[in-house]
């Protein structure tokens, strides 16, 4: 499980459940998990497909709602905040990164990393945007491929813009869902390691998602999760 520290949590989930209404059926999908992140942690979310993993990282990133329980978010509860306030906090608070890289296909690196900068709140000019996206697109190793498409770049490389799109609003959490699934063993680890660079030298709070105990490994704590609830130690 988890290890704890003694500051307050970032997060905080007390009995939070999920079903699911398939026809006049009710499908469980969480049962009951209560869990901390602590802000500055490098965590694994570890389980079986199928266990519930996904559905609470979409829950933790405001991409879902929970049926029950209690979501608290820096000491505030925001298990029931409106549609309008989940896409605020999330476009404010939350980064992405998933196993498919869902990149723009005929867009450039640059101008896919400076997409979610069109949603922000806290506008900065277009020159601002631009330098803060290729000073990204150079933090993650692609200098060079800033007018690249996605399909000009390798898998890895596609990875990479999307950690850097992840990043540009500047998150507090970062959320990353079976991040290297589509990548070779040495591009994995290539990623894996930049996740550890990310939360060790900048102190970013990064969620790993993932069905695989090599990717779990380069966490620093982990919770595993089967059949919708927490288990002790491995699946």
């Amino acid at each position: 499980m988890a290890v704890e520290s003694g500051s307050s949590p970032l997060i905080e989930l007390r009995n939070l459940t999920k079903t699911y209404l398939l026809g006049d059926v009710e499908v469980p999908v969480l049962k009951g998990i209560s869990m901390k992140i602590h802000e500055g942690t490098l965590l694994a979310l570890m389980g079986p497909s199928g266990g519930g993993k996904s559905t609470l990282m979409n829950i933790l990133g405001f991409l879902d709602t929970l049926s029950g329980g209690q979501y608290l978010l820096d000491g505030k509860d925001v298990s029931t905040l409106s549609s309008n306030a989940r896409a605020d906090l999330r476009n404010e608070r939350i980064g992405f990164v998933f196993q498919n890289f869902n990149l723009l296909a005929r867009t450039s690196a640059l101008k896919n990393v400076m997409m979610p900068l069109e949603y922000a709140r806290h506008a900065q000019s277009a020159k601002a945007q631009r330098a803060w996206a290729e000073h990204l697109l150079e933090r993650v190793g692609l200098k060079d491929r800033m007018d690249h498409q996605p399909s000009q770049m390798s898998g890895g490389q596609q990875q990479r813009v999307a950690i850097a799109r992840a990043l540009v609003n500047r998150p507090k959490i970062l959320f990353a869902d079976e991040p290297t699934g589509n990548l070779d063993s040495k591009t994995s680890e290539e990623v894996l390691q930049m996740f550890q660079e990310l939360n060790a030298k900048e102190g970013l709070t990064i969620v790993l998602v993932t069905h695989s105990p090599e990717v779990g490994a380069f966490a620093r704590e982990a919770y595993h999760i089967k059949d919708g609830l927490m288990v002790d130690g491995t699946y």
